[in-house]
């Protein structure tokens, strides 16, 4: 399986930005894709995540009410639309997909496959 994220650049506060990210390599959609990101010195984090199935969503605090997850089924591609940037969501974002059964979209051991990041600036 191979993750292909992209959409990251350089924002303005207040800009707006969004991700994709792409599966491939298996017929059978993911039981669910989320997005972490990792700012320069600091503990990657939990963003968003999606079931694929179900349609349940998982926000962070801290983006709730700005970013807004999604799927294209018919792709097998999940995006992240970003909305009223911060500086402080300056970070590389990755985005990650299982196949395993078991909703808990913040644990990133739940994961099977990552993608390589997308870096995200956002100026103030």
């Amino acid at each position: 399986v191979q993750l292909q994220a992209s959409g990251g650049g350089l924002v303005p506060a207040g800009g707006s930005l969004r991700l994709s990210c792409a599966a491939s390599g298996r017929t059978a959609s993911a039981y669910a894709m989320g997005w972490f990101r990792q700012a320069p010195g600091k503990e990657r984090e939990s963003v968003a995540a999606i079931n694929w199935a179900g349609g349940l969503t998982y926000y962070a605090d801290s983006v709730k009410g700005r970013f807004t997850i999604s799927t294209d089924n018919a792709k097998n591609t999940v995006f992240l639309q970003m909305n009223s940037l911060k500086p402080e969501d300056t970070a590389v974002y990755y985005c990650a997909a299982t196949w395993r059964a078991g909703w808990g979209p913040h644990e990133s051991n739940r994961y099977e496959y990552w993608g390589r990041g997308t870096l995200v600036t956002v100026s103030s």
